[in-house]
């Protein structure tokens, strides 16, 4: 994969994300969430606090979440006790995304969010999404988002 710019030297993440960066509050309503995915045509946003410093990311697939099948773990009981065979924690995450009503009970927070800086190589952007099966990643200069690269903005850099 090549991630070279127009004048032959390794592009970076400033050259190819997108900004601005359509973003969402931890606060708002899953139901706003939805109506601003289908009126921007986005996929997923990151979240931000009132400085606009990253808070976690939502995307469509959190939002599947809401419609998923959660199964109870399977569990036998013994001596009085109940053994789960299964994950508790698992299901737990599950049960919460599906009742969530707000983007803060559906996102994945920040401590767990893969982005990437301006002054980064596009191929680290191109490698976060490939080996992480990512559609987007965010930018984020200090603890600002300041930009997103997605699938699309990495297949214009190979000319696709």
């Amino acid at each position: 994969m090549s991630t070279t710019d127009v004048t032959g030297g390794e592009a970076l993440v400033r050259d190819i994300m997108t900004t601005p960066v359509v973003t969402v509050k931890p606060d708002m309503t899953v139901k706003d969430l939805v109506a601003l995915f289908r009126d921007r045509r986005i996929g997923g946003a990151p979240v931000v606090d009132d400085e606009g410093a990253l808070v976690g990311i939502v995307t469509e697939g959190d939002l599947m979440a809401l419609d998923a099948d959660i199964r109870m773990p399977h569990y036998f009981e013994l001596f009085d006790s109940i053994i789960y065979l299964g994950s508790q924690k698992k299901f737990k995450e599950q049960l919460e995304k599906a009742a969530a009503a707000y983007v803060e009970q559906l996102m994945t927070p920040a401590d767990k969010v893969k982005y990437v800086a301006p002054d980064d190589p596009a191929r680290k952007a191109a490698t976060l999404m490939s080996r992480h099966g990512f559609d987007r990643v965010p930018v984020v200069e200090g603890e600002l988002v300041v930009g997103i690269v997605t699938r699309h903005d990495i297949m214009k850099i190979l000319g696709l």
